[in-house]
């Protein structure tokens, strides 16, 4: 465990030392553009896990005998 940290710091300082200048600019627009697709994958993530629920539910759930007259 130890040796593998070393080897991960010595990693990250090689690539500090060889870092270059980088000429980018991000809007004010890129920052809610990324809020919205972290947002809407938590959405569809949590759409997904419900109707898998239901799917889990409906399969192991209690099965209700439907009594003939009224």
């Amino acid at each position: 465990m130890k040796n593998t940290f070393s080897l991960a710091a010595l990693a990250a300082a090689g690539l500090a030392a060889v870092e270059q200048p980088v000429h980018a600019y991000l809007d004010p627009g890129s920052g809610s553009m990324l809020l919205q697709i972290l947002l809407g994958g938590f959405a569809a993530i949590g759409v997904a896990a419900k109707l898998c629920w239901h799917r889990l539910a409906a399969r192991f759930g209690r099965r209700t005998v439907e009594r003939g007259g009224r």
